[in-house]
């Protein structure tokens, strides 16, 4: 079969999966309304998916072996376009959330499950070329997904965001159907379950994703539940660890980490989606809470770099074939850091080209960063191994962004506060400057029509909101500076890495 063909078949539902991670984030008012639910409630919508979504991811290689791979695929697929129409159709927010769950689940297995097989098709020599058409999928879905859902639900309505899944997921299936043969060790096995390891997987997974998730929102470590949370997550990913050695057959093969590459790419990997998912969300924050800018024009910054990334990812592709993959993998990490940088030296008086140019600068060394990382990572895997790989590998990619954004708007929050106070200081009647300041401005707001009594009482609130500002800015001044310095800090995991000397020959796909 047609390398091609079998490309097309496998990105087509990984798209509209990773997609559906982003989709619902800007009609969650309108679900909300619709269902009669608050907005606090209507985010389990999405969180019930990334946690669904991050226990399937690592589990992926043995359910492939169990049930053979091409029929999982199949089952994944169907699962998902079923519940996409049934998340479309529901009439409760309970409902929708118990759907998102299923939908997760049968997406899960998409991105690993893609991964591998595009690894498996194309020869070794052409691996960087096949991450590029599996990079540009997931790079495109987390940019397009915002849009499009927001497109949809204002012209149609938000039960649209889910029902577009139906015709897509129908000729997905066909496809895999007719094109995706499973080579004989991806055929179903018996093998004897691993009831332990599953159990402490499921729990340890959903408990981590959904500390990450509502973590800031409740003031992590005050809540008692996040505690709990927290505390039952770090157990059972224990136990997990310990099970999963012993195991007869592992749901999990944590051997594989004694592969040095392996090991320090996905390590790589965690960190650079920590810093790539932080930056994407620092940036609409900063536009729309400092800058003014309406959900569009912050739109329009951060598509820009999305692009860059695809034009980037397919000449990196061709690169890895021609020059040390580990050079390009350092420039791409260096590329990176330098567009945190000057993401760091932003302030409140940045022109819109300003900040536009540091997320190309950031979508370009994400390109030349995923290829190479990815093709080293997984140079030296055997193709047996190969499903197990990728499970692991796009679920530490998901942590680190998870982990970027909890870390990012908790500590934006706490350097604000830093911030305000260490400015306020000032703020005392003996300050000369302020002195000075108030006098002039209520002169200011008296020329402007506002009423004499209180004038310098309303001068003071002007300087305060002027300094909540500053503080503000302050804070994603340090945030930035911070990504900075752990992108740094990975470069020399780099130097650990090789390239693989076992050929990964396409399986027998007719």
């Amino acid at each position: 079969m047609n390398k091609w063909v079998v490309a097309i078949t496998v990105m087509l539902p990984t798209l509209i999966e990773i997609v559906d991670t982003s989709v619902v984030n800007v009609s969650l008012g309108h679900i909300a309304g619709s269902l009669s639910a608050g907005v606090d409630e209507s985010t389990w919508v999405i969180t019930s998916y990334l946690v669904s979504n991050a226990i399937i991811i690592p589990m992926t290689g043995w359910l492939s072996r169990l049930f053979g791979r091409k029929r999982y695929l199949l089952f994944s697929i169907s699962l998902f376009t079923v519940s996409s129409l049934m998340c479309g159709s529901a009439w409760s927010l309970q409902s929708l959330i118990l759907f998102r769950i299923f939908q997760g689940a049968g997406g899960g297995a998409l991105q690993p499950i893609s991964q591998s097989i595009l690894l498996e098709t194309f020869p070794r020599q052409q691996h960087g070329m096949a991450m590029a058409i599996f990079g540009v999928g997931i790079m495109f879905g987390p940019i397009i997904g915002p849009l499009l859902g927001g497109w949809i639900t204002d012209n149609w309505s938000w039960h649209w965001i889910f029902y577009i899944n139906g015709p897509i997921g129908l000729i997905s299936i066909l496809m895999a159907f007719l094109f995706i043969v499973d080579p004989p060790y991806m055929e179903r096995a018996r093998m004897k379950i691993d009831y332990p390891g599953l159990l402490f997987l499921t729990i340890g997974l959903g408990c981590l994703q959904v500390v990450l998730d509502k973590g800031q929102r409740e003031d992590w470590f005050s809540s008692e539940w996040i505690i709990w949370m927290s505390y039952i997550s770090v157990s059972s990913l224990t136990m997990f660890i310990l099970t999963e050695f012993f195991a007869e057959v592992p749901i999990v093969n944590l051997r594989i980490f004694r592969n040095l590459s392996f090991s320090s790419g996905n390590m790589i990997m965690f960190f650079a989606f920590f810093n790539l998912f932080s930056s994407i969300v620092l940036l609409p924050i900063y536009l729309q809470t400092l800058m003014g800018y309406t959900s569009y024009l912050a739109g329009l910054v951060l598509g820009p770099g999305g692009i860059a990334t695809m034009i980037a990812m397919p000449i990196a592709g061709k690169l890895v074939t021609k020059v040390n993959p580990k050079a390009i993998l350092a420039f791409g990490i260096g590329v990176a850091a330098y567009s945190v940088h000057l993401m760091a030296q932003f302030n409140l008086l940045a022109d819109f080209n300003t900040i536009l140019w540091p997320r190309m600068v950031l979508g370009l060394g994400m390109g030349f960063l995923f290829i190479p990382l990815t093709t080293l990572t997984m140079s030296g895997i055997r193709k047996e191994e190969m499903a197990n790989a990728t499970g692991i590998f796009n679920l530490l990619r998901n942590l680190g962004g998870s982990f970027g954004v909890a870390f990012v708007t908790t500590m934006l929050a706490r350097r604000a506060q830093f911030h305000q106070v260490h400015l306020a200081e000032h703020l005392t009647p003996f300050d000369r400057n302020l002195q000075l300041a108030i006098p002039q401005l209520s002169q200011t707001l008296q020329e402007r029509g506002f009423p004499s009594p209180l004038l310098d009482q309303r001068s003071l609130d002007v300087i305060y909101q002027q300094l909540i500002q500053q503080a503000t800015m302050l804070s994603f001044n340090d945030v930035f500076s911070l990504l900075t310095v752990m992108m740094i800090l990975i470069l020399p995991l780099v130097l650990l890495m090789k390239k693989g000397e076992d050929d990964i020959s396409a399986p027998g796909l007719h």
